[in-house]
């Protein structure tokens, strides 16, 4: 299986395992499974970072958010295409959800046919624009 994991996930793998849920973890911990970050979350990440909204104990960072996303995990860094813009808009703004970053991975996961893990309510709202979710529900 292929999953797009949200950067909530990065980060609670990182901090805080006990946010994930039973089926999440067996997600992750499952080599089979081919797991990819949008450079849309990898973005996010950076930002928490350097505005110091994000500060990890393990100062795992220090090289940088791409370098430690491609040496200490088995994750792959997906970047946005044009496709993936024009997937974009097509997919109305539901439920007043304007987050452009989320939107973006939503549409990412869609052309893909990725299945998207998130921890956020919003997104199950777009399933009916073909979005195949796991709802990290902690």
């Amino acid at each position: 299986m292929r999953y797009m994991l949200d950067a909530n996930i990065l980060l609670f793998t990182l901090e805080d395992r006990n946010r994930l849920t039973r089926e999440v973890e067996e997600i992750l911990g499952d080599y089979n499974n081919r797991k990819y970050i949008s450079a849309e979350s990898v973005k996010e990440i950076v930002h928490l970072w350097q505005s110091g909204k994000f500060s990890s104990k393990k100062q795992m960072f220090v090289n940088g958010v791409v370098d430690f996303i491609k040496n200490e995990t088995d994750w792959e860094i997906k970047p946005i295409q044009k496709e993936h813009l024009r997937t974009l808009e097509k997919i109305p703004i539901l439920h007043n959800h304007k987050d452009p970053s989320d939107r973006m991975i939503i549409a990412q996961a869609i052309t893909e046919k990725i299945t998207l893990v998130s921890s956020d309510k919003m997104f199950s709202h777009y399933e009916k624009f073909g979005l195949e979710l796991v709802f990290n529900d902690y």
